[in-house]
C-alpha cells in the first residue's frame, strides 16, 4: 500500500438524524435530535480512542446531511469521499416508548440518499490505501445499491491487502430472514473478522451454543470472531485459541450502541497494533461504558476514560 493521507479505518453505511423523545423543563414532551447509524457510531468510538478514520455514503443536500457533515468534522472522522445526492433526503428515525415502556423506532429512511449509494460511487484509491474496512448488514439491507457496494468495496479491500470486519446488525424490518441469511453470509466469508452479537448469531444460524456458533463462523473464513453477548461479556476466538471476558459492573442505563462501541474500539486497538485478545479485553470495557449514558453516541469515551475502568478492574497493570 502506497503512503497517502487515507484513514487507516474506513466505513460504509447510512447515517441518520435522531429525534428522540424526552421531557423538557416544563415537562412537556420533546423530540431531541442526535445522531445514529450503526458503522457511523463505530467510527465516531475509533476516533474517540484515537484512530484514523473515515466515512463512505451519500447524504442528502439538506440540512441533515450539512449536520452530519459538522458532526464528523468535530469528531474528526474524515468525510471528504461522502456523496451529496440533490435529489433525495437524509435519513431519520425517532424514538419513542412502546406501550410496553421499551423504546420503539420508527424509520423514515426509504429512498434515502445512503439507499441509493452505489459501487460507482465508490472511491476505489481510499479503500485500496486503507488498512480495515468496517462494513455491516444494515449497510447493505437498505438497497440494492447499497448491497452491490459493500461486496465491491470488499472486493477492493481483499485484492488490496486490507483488513474487512464485517457486523452481522440483523434487522428484520429491512428484510426477510432467508434473504438476510445469504447476503450475510456471503459477505461474512470474505471477511477477516466478523462482528456477531449473540442474539444475531443464534437468529442466523439456528444454533444456541456458544462454541457452536464460533465454530460455524470460523468454518466460512474469517479468521477472528468477535462475539458481542451484552450483559453475558464478549467473547474473542481464533482458530487457535478463544477467549471470554467477563461484563464490567456498571449502572446500565441505555444499551444502544453498545455493539457500534465494541466495534470501533476494537478496530482502533488493533489499528494500534494490539493482538486480537488485548483489543477484545479493550472494546469489552469501552462498550461497557456507552451503555451507563442515553443515546448511541453521546456516551461513547474516550481512551483515558476506558483505560480507567481497565485499571479499576485490575485488568492491566
Amino acid at each position: 500500500m502506497t503512503e497517502t493521507n487515507t484513514p487507516d479505518i474506513v466505513a460504509i453505511g447510512e447515517p441518520m438524524i435522531e429525534f428522540a423523545l424526552a421531557k423538557d423543563a416544563a415537562g412537556q414532551d420533546v423530540y431531541l435530535p442526535g445522531i445514529g447509524g450503526d458503522t457511523s457510531n463505530a467510527m465516531v468510538a475509533a476516533a474517540r480512542q484515537g484512530a484514523s478514520v473515515g466515512y463512505l455514503t451519500s447524504l442528502g443536500q439538506d440540512a441533515f446531511g450539512d449536520d452530519l457533515m459538522c458532526f464528523w468534522a468535530a469528531e474528526g472522522v474524515d468525510s471528504s469521499y461522502v456523496k451529496r445526492d440533490p435529489n433525495a433526503p437524509t435519513g431519520i428515525y425517532f424514538i419513542r416508548p412502546d406501550a410496553d415502556g421499551q423504546r420503539a423506532f420508527t424509520y423514515y429512511r426509504k429512498s434515502s440518499a445512503a439507499s441509493r449509494y452505489a459501487p460507482q460511487d465508490l472511491p476505489e484509491s481510499v479503500l485500496s490505501d486503507a488498512r480495515f474496512l468496517h462494513v455491516s448488514a444494515i449497510s447493505q439491507a437498505v438497497g440494492d445499491g447499497p448491497r452491490d457496494a459493500v461486496f465491491k468495496a470488499i472486493e477492493i479491500v481483499n485484492a488490496a491487502g486490507g483488513t474487512v470486519c464485517y457486523d452481522t446488525n440483523l434487522r428484520l424490518a429491512l428484510w426477510e430472514l432467508d434473504v438476510a441469511r445469504d447476503v450475510i453470509h456471503s459477505a461474512v466469508a470474505k471477511a477477516d473478522i466478523v462482528a456477531p452479537s449473540i442474539e444475531d448469531a443464534r437468529a442466523l444460524t439456528g444454533l444456541e451454543d456458544v462454541d457452536a456458533l464460533v465454530d460455524f463462523y470460523l468454518e466460512r473464513g474469517p479468521g477472528i470472531v468477535a462475539l458481542t453477548m451484552g450483559a453475558e461479556g464478549a467473547l474473542i476466538a481464533t482458530p487457535e485459541r478463544r477467549e471470554r471476558f467477563a461484563p464490567h459492573a456498571v449502572t446500565v442505563v441505555d444499551p444502544s450502541g453498545a455493539g457500534d462501541t465494541f466495534d470501533g474500539a476494537f478496530l482502533a486497538r488493533l489499528a494500534a497494533g494490539d493482538d486480537p485478545f488485548t483489543a477484545g479485553r479493550y472494546a469489552n470495557a469501552a462498550a461497557a461504558l456507552t451503555t451507563t449514558g442515553h443515546g448511541a453516541v453521546t456516551p461513547i469515551p474516550p481512551a483515558e476514560e476506558v483505560a480507567a475502568l481497565l485499571n479499576d478492574s485490575g485488568r492491566i497493570k
